[in-house]
């Protein structure tokens, strides 16, 4: 622990680290302290000045965010320094600063979206004049184009440069910067390019004042007007902690709630601003296809139909769950289907072959905050960038603050931190297992080595095979011990630790998604129940009948012979499971549209149409029963960590064999399009054309 240093602050003396900035110390005495550009989660600046406050005997003002604590020297007779935060002096510095800052800010209050939640507005009120001395015509600055996400009015910028220092060191792409000097200053992006990171609408959030502002939701709504909802976001199995604003039965805005273990206070832009994907190609009612086309229904008759389709052979029907299915949803489904005996059920869609073993075989053991504690990483076959952009964010943290070494074995690709590319084939990384030098001695060498194998590794024919290698790697280098587990997979689809949680796998002697699929074109399966499984190619159902449950009208939807209208991740109250195997809860934020119902409200009614009625009636039963059989839905919260990893025997996973040569492929083509939410979206579609753009540019 660094040593503590005594300070009087306000008339009262304190203890703190000597690292503390004195802005910290103020705050721990109970002073509040304005600010612009500090923030705590970048670097500091220090060139907004409104945290002045008065060193006692200091010739003027100190900027309380940029000294620390240690850099006080104490009175002549030996007493703490002291600090004042109320002073007229410090009054009179912070209305100076104020007056200065507003000096060429434009009066756009009414028609700014930052209007009722502006950091300018508030510390005016608070910290300002009640009139201005300046009679000089106001500055303009142009508007600068930032892509489809981020709206500029660069006139109300004040230059604190938080966008600046997010986009460089979290994102980890120089894409702002401020340009020229004094009067001239400007922040710009690099030739007036669009932003192509995948986290650049957090600068929406950081900007203290209207400069940057949200461009698909400008002028849609004032602040007070919505009703925010806290829930978990379902577009990859990171789980990050979002508030949903709502109003009048419409999502309008999206935005992240701090949770130090998950996502910290950010969240990426598919997160944020997939919500107009909400609202479009919606399934509002039941359908039933009759001469080749889907028409209206009522529940009665969808349901009823529904019912005479799974009443045949048990060994005829099947069941999948795709990677947006809530757990209670998939739990109602697995005790229908185990009540009329079938036994092909999958919640693995994308034909995995993970969750035959322990509960680690397929967790994020290290958590995602223990990514921190690690000093030597090895990826394989995958791209968290694209896949889980916060835990990318977290590794390159790690890599900044740290002396994180990294290596990869999979394709080549920019994420946003030095890698050692040891190859890009499953035979190197059986090199990689044999050799004792180049990045096997980095991890020979590190304390707390980490693997993170791709989720689309265990889709390959080999999968058992790399499975066994990967272990036998986190063996050799020790990475599995009772304190630590650096054995990692990363999951992309939010559904698909709930369902190996729960055994949503093939009973014995059932199939598998391949199996299923394969059965279905050669007509032994007769009807496939299909959970919101849209990754899946419309032909591969063969001649089977599709009865299709989920909320939008994408390719499962297209292929259905019955679709049973269900409700979005915004619409239910849920719990999901992310990749280090933490349980959480959604709530919902507005009702299902039209005639839709919450998915295990579906399956319940379904149940009672097929004469095996399901033993719950409400939500709050059907998660006693899902506890009572599976207790680790109850640790709400908890992520297990390196809980048992005293007798997890990495090398054991999987079967010894030869590994093929073929190059690791990666689990996401398109970011801004991995669900059926995400490409109803036409925001999600201008960011992708805009990612095209820059590939093709890239290519030239």
């Amino acid at each position: 622990m660094s040593d503590l240093r005594k300070v009087n602050i306000d008339g009262e003396e304190i203890e703190v680290p000597a690292d503390y900035t004195l802005m910290q110390a103020c705050e721990e005495a109970g002073a509040e302290i304005p600010r612009f550009c500090y923030h705590e989660r970048l670097s500091i600046a220090g060139n907004c000045r409104m945290c002045l406050v008065e060193w006692v005997g200091a010739p003027k003002p100190q900027a309380s965010c940029a000294l620390q604590v240690k850099d006080l020297r104490p009175n002549r007779d030996g007493t703490p320094a002291n600090i004042r935060t109320n002073s007229e002096t410090v009054k009179k510095a912070r209305e100076g600063v104020m007056e200065f800052l507003l000096i060429n800010h434009p009066l756009d209050c009414p028609i700014c979206d930052q209007g009722g939640e502006c950091d300018l507005q508030d510390q005016a009120m608070a910290y300002g004049r009640d009139a201005s001395r300046f009679q000089e015509n106001k500055r303009a600055v142009d508007d600068k184009f930032m892509g489809p996400l981020v709206k500029t009015i660069m006139t109300r910028c004040i230059q604190c440069t938080r966008c600046v220092r997010f986009i460089t060191e979290v994102a980890g792409v120089s894409e702002i910067g401020l340009a020229s000097r004094g009067e001239d200053a400007e922040i710009t992006t690099y030739l007036e390019k669009s932003l192509t990171s995948e986290m650049s609408g957090n600068v929406i959030d950081l900007c203290p004042v209207g400069a940057l502002t949200s461009k698909p939701y400008a002028f849609n709504a004032r602040p007070w007007e919505l009703e925010p909802t806290e829930s978990i976001d379902v577009m990859d199995a990171v789980g990050s902690n979002i508030r949903v604003d709502s109003r009048g039965g419409r999502v309008l805005r999206i935005l992240p709630i701090i949770n130090e273990d998950i996502n910290e206070e950010w969240i990426s832009d598919k997160t944020r601003f997939v919500w107009d994907g909400l609202g479009r190609q919606r399934l509002d009612k039941p359908y039933i296809r009759k001469n080749g086309k889907l028409t209206a229904a009522s529940w009665d008759e969808a349901l009823d139909l529904a019912a005479s389709k799974l009443k045949g052979d048990p060994e005829g029907i099947a069941a999948l769950a795709g990677d947006l299915a809530d757990t209670e949803s998939m739990k109602a489904l697995k005790d229908l289907m185990d009540g009329l005996g079938v036994k092909n059920l999958d919640c693995r869609q994308d034909g995995s072959s993970l969750g035959t073993g322990p509960r680690q075989e397929y967790l994020m053991n290290t958590t995602i905050a223990g990514i921190e504690r690690a000093d030597a990483l090895l990826i394989v076959g995958a791209n968290p960038r694209m896949e889980a952009p916060l835990v990318n964010t977290r590794i390159r943290k790690t890599w900044i603050e740290g002396d994180l070494k990294i290596g990869l074995i999979g394709e080549a690709c920019d994420l946003t931190y030095d890698v050692d590319h040891i190859g890009a084939t499953a035979s190197d990384l059986e090199k990689l297992a044999k050799s004792n030098s180049g990045f096997a001695k980095v991890l020979k060498g590190a304390k707390n080595p980490m693997i993170l194998i791709g989720a689309n590794v265990f889709t390959r024919a080999d999968s058992a095979q790399i499975q066994n290698l990967c272990g036998a790697i986190a063996k050799k280098f020790k990475m599995v011990r009772a304190d630590w587990n650096g054995y990692n997979v990363l999951q992309t689809a939010a559904s698909r630790v709930a369902g190996l949680d729960m055994g949503f796998l093939p009973g014995k002697g059932g199939k598998d998604t391949n199996a299923i699929l394969k059965a279905a074109q050669k007509g032994d399966i007769k009807t496939i129940f299909s959970l919101g499984a849209d990754e899946i190619a419309e032909v591969d159902f063969g001649k089977a009948f599709v009865i299709y449950q989920g909320s939008h009208g994408d390719q499962g939807a297209h292929r259905a012979d019955l679709v049973l209208p269900g409700a979005a991740y915004t619409e239910k109250d849920a719990l999901w499971v992310n990749t280090e195997g933490r349980v959480q809860m959604g709530f919902m934020a507005v009702p299902p549209k039209g005639e839709a119902k919450f998915d295990w409200a579906i399956l319940r009614a379904l149940s009672e149409k097929c004469g095996r009625t399901l033993p719950y009636d409400s939500l709050d039963e059907l998660r006693a029963k899902l506890f009572a059989d599976h207790p680790t839905f109850a640790g709400l919260g908890h992520a297990p960590g390196a809980e048992g990893a005293d007798k997890f025997d990495p090398s054991k996973l999987g079967k010894a064999g030869k590994v093929k040569a073929d190059a690791f492929g990666l689990a996401i083509d398109d970011f801004y399009f991995t669900n059926p939410i995400a490409r109803a979206s036409q925001v999600m579609a201008d960011c992708s054309a805009v990612g095209d753009e820059t590939l093709s540019e890239a290519a030239e």
